[in-house]
């Protein structure tokens, strides 16, 4: 059996790579929380690691043969800690929702009280969705946004936590464009007696790339994913001060994950060596520019965007601004139908439930990784608010179709001949 290529020894789903593949090459993708993995990183997590079982951590296993992968993980923890100057990680978690669920699972008890953003405001299903083990497992009070600024109201937060009294705050979000305060932050969960849990998921590459603020110093504990702007494998992580490092890897292991993937590990140590460069630096810089001028360029063809613009990676649109019937989701099938890929989001004060929404989230790390500058995300900015404003008429969708299509063949994200797999 070993040695059998995909091609023939199971052709229906090499074809449906494939197609994947096609897709990935001839859209311009715009989901925030996505990017395009080198090929080093797509070596490692498709590597023979995958084989081998290693519950426990470097050192301590319940498992033989572990020596090798425990110079893997030491390896990821120790460039892990170096790149973002931590004094703990945990690179175990195979989710953001996972490191999340690690953290909460150490450092908490069910029931104790947690404030967290409010979902239909930016924040994450794991900060405490009713529907998520976080709403169900622990008591979860919420801050937000100012209804005229869309921006998050720090007297509010203190506000809440003054009256609330959190076990923790989490700050961090999903869907939301603008600079959190961690200073200020951590001058509320002081006053209160709160543990201060940074969800940076969509932030982290930024934050390697010295391209956002950093919110470690801050911190007691910082939770993120690998593979958005950072550009690696899909999996979570963990960053904390030592004080609370045993705690957090018994919340991972044994309490809220068995075995670790090995080869994930591995990527996510060729992803943090990639991210330590100065061509990273430069790319996470390219990625907030990129977003900045999408934003501009949307909002100059009448389409608003809430908050009025970015600091960040992404940005939310209100489709009532294009017309009051047009919802998320169509808008976003209908640009899907164009060659653009996104999705559709609720937005601040969404009159509209999740699975409908009133908005779109629109993000830059994979087109910025894909080469594009300034210039072209700014006219697939046009072209989107175009096509949604012209959706009745065929001949400015089949041009806005024509011309994202041009754009995704000159700057691809794979070559015509690659193979979706190594």
């Amino acid at each position: 059996m070993f040695g059998t290529p995909l091609s023939e020894s199971d052709p229906q789903m090499e074809a449906l790579i494939n197609r994947d593949v096609e897709r990935q090459r001839t859209h311009v993708q715009l989901i925030a929380s996505e990017n395009f993995v080198s090929r080093a990183v797509m070596q490692a997590s498709g590597s023979v690691l995958t084989n081998k079982y290693s519950e426990g951590y470097p050192g301590k296993r319940y498992y033989e043969g572990c020596e090798i992968v425990d110079e893997i993980e030491s390896l990821a923890i120790e460039r892990a800690k170096a790149l973002f100057g931590a004094e703990h990680a945990n690179v175990q978690a195979h989710s953001g929702a996972q490191a999340n669920m690690g953290v909460y699972y150490g450092l908490l008890k069910p029931g104790d009280k947690i404030l967290g953003m409010r979902l239909d405001q930016g924040g994450h299903l794991t900060h405490g969705s009713p529907v998520n083990f976080s709403g169900i497992l622990y008591d979860f009070v919420s801050y937000g946004v100012d209804p005229e600024t869309e921006v998050v109201d720090m007297d509010q937060v203190a506000e809440i936590a003054r009256a609330e009294h959190p076990k923790m705050i989490v700050a961090g979000y999903s869907a939301y464009s603008r600079i959190l305060d961690w200073a200020r932050f951590r001058e509320i969960a002081d006053e209160v007696g709160a543990l201060l849990m940074v969800d940076a998921a969509h932030i982290i590459g930024l934050i390697a790339g010295r391209a956002h603020p950093d919110p470690i110093p801050h911190a007691h504990v910082v939770t993120a994913t690998t593979h958005k702007a950072l550009r690696g494998p899909r999996g979570g992580m963990i960053l904390s001060t030592a004080e609370h490092a045993a705690a957090i890897d018994k919340g991972v292991f044994p309490n809220a994950q068995g075995g670790p993937l090995n080869n994930h590990i591995a990527a996510k140590a060729v992803c943090y060596a990639e991210a330590s460069t100065h061509q990273y630096r430069a790319y996470a810089a390219q990625i907030v520019a990129n977003a900045a001028a999408m934003a501009a360029a949307v909002a100059g063809e009448g389409v608003r965007v809430v908050s009025g613009g970015t600091d960040n990676h992404l940005f939310l649109v209100d489709l009532r601004s294009v017309d009051d019937d047009l919802t998320g989701k169509d808008a976003a099938r209908l640009l899907s139908s164009v060659g653009i890929t996104l999705n559709f989001n609720t937005i601040p004060f969404d009159p509209r439930p999740p699975y409908r929404a009133s908005g779109l989230r629109i993000g830059t790390p994979a087109a910025t990784t894909c080469g594009m500058k300034e210039s072209e995300v700014a006219e697939v900015g046009r072209l989107l608010a175009g096509a949604l404003r012209g959706r009745s008429d065929a001949r400015v969708l089949e041009h806005a179709r024509q011309r994202i299509g041009e754009l995704a063949e000159a700057f691809p994200a794979y070559p015509p001949d690659f193979p979706g797999h190594v």
